[in-house]
């Protein structure tokens, strides 16, 4: 019988959760709403009502070996999502425990979803073969996952690794975390807006993105009007890209990976945003370091990634 793992991500508007073969294959995907559910009791009791249509849809094809869960704020170690600014539940939701009463699999497994992400490219995508890498997730947020000699970066805590929340300027724009100047304040989707808005105030040329406002603009309105050639667009991408830049050369000193991968919708930009990062990437390496870092992205499917992840977390775990 062939194996499969199901690996799920867990969203601020909903939970979406697949069937995965070690080929990287997703059989099946479903979803049910994450913030709908009123406490974290309620919501785990519709999970495990899915998971299980799952297993009693596919039992007889396949052997389901194991969980893997991502989500924000995902402790490793404790099974445990951990205070997560995006989600209704409040406090220590103890997801791991939960699923184990109801489900007897060899591996039920949690982590953050950039870890889940980086562990996705390492069994599935280009980082295949690497032992010393960093993920970095650009969307809402900013997330990383960071890869030595083969293994995640956890911490003696589990929360290794926020490279998202290292800081770009102490005295920068206020943060979700309580501070100034994260690095996910200049380089999120969010952050480009606001890159945007401050361009729009200084420069004098003439934009198609005057007028809209800022609930209203999107990443993707940015990256269209700098496709046309839009000097505040192109200014926002290009400051964008020195931020992320400066700060991923600090990373590089800290494990002096093979490669940095960069995932999310602002990755989906292309050379508007990974010229500029491995320009000056370069520019700020230490000479020790200096072209030896590739900076490459995802080849994890943009609408596959998260399930991919999550259930790479079991496929590590079982050796393949």
């Amino acid at each position: 019988m062939k194996q499969a793992a199901l690996g799920i991500d867990i969203g601020g508007t909903n939970t979406v959760m697949g069937l995965v073969d070690k080929d990287g294959l997703v059989i099946k995907e479903t979803s049910i709403p994450t913030k709908t559910h009123p406490d974290y009791t309620i919501y785990m009791n519709s999970l495990c009502d899915a998971i299980q249509n799952l297993v009693d849809t596919y039992k007889s094809q396949f052997e389901i070996i194991g969980i893997g869960v991502g989500a924000p704020n995902g402790n490793y170690y404790n099974g445990t999502i951990e205070f997560a600014p995006n989600l209704k539940f409040e406090g220590i939701v103890p997801v791991v425990d939960y699923l184990k009463k109801s489900f007897d699999f060899p591996y039920i497994i949690l982590t953050n979803d950039a870890n889940a992400a980086a562990i996705g490219e390492m069994i599935y995508g280009g980082a295949k073969g690497m032992k010393d890498f960093i993920m970095i997730t650009l969307g809402t947020g900013v997330g990383s996952g960071i890869v030595v000699n083969g293994e995640m970066v956890y911490g003696h805590d589990g929360f290794a690794g926020e490279i998202g929340h290292t800081i770009f300027d102490p005295n920068g724009r206020d943060c979700g975390c309580g501070r100034k100047g994260c690095l996910e304040t200049y380089t999120s989707a969010p952050g480009l807006k606001r890159t945007v808005f401050e361009l729009l105030s200084v420069m004098v040329d003439p934009s198609e993105l005057r007028g809209i406002s800022f609930n209203d603009l999107s990443a993707l309105q940015i990256d269209k009007a700098a496709r046309n050639g839009d000097a505040i667009a192109l200014e926002a991408f290009e400051y964008t890209g020195e931020v992320l830049g400066i700060k991923l050369a600090d990373a590089v000193a800290h494990t002096s990976p093979e490669a940095i991968f960069l995932f999310g919708g602002l990755a989906q930009a292309g050379d508007l945003i990974f010229e500029p990062v491995k320009r000056n990437l370069e520019d700020n390496l230490l000479n020790i370091y200096k072209n030896k870092v590739k900076v490459l992205p995802s080849e994890l499917p943009p609408g596959e990634a998260a399930v991919l992840g999550a259930s790479a977390l079991v496929w590590k775990e079982f050796g393949v």
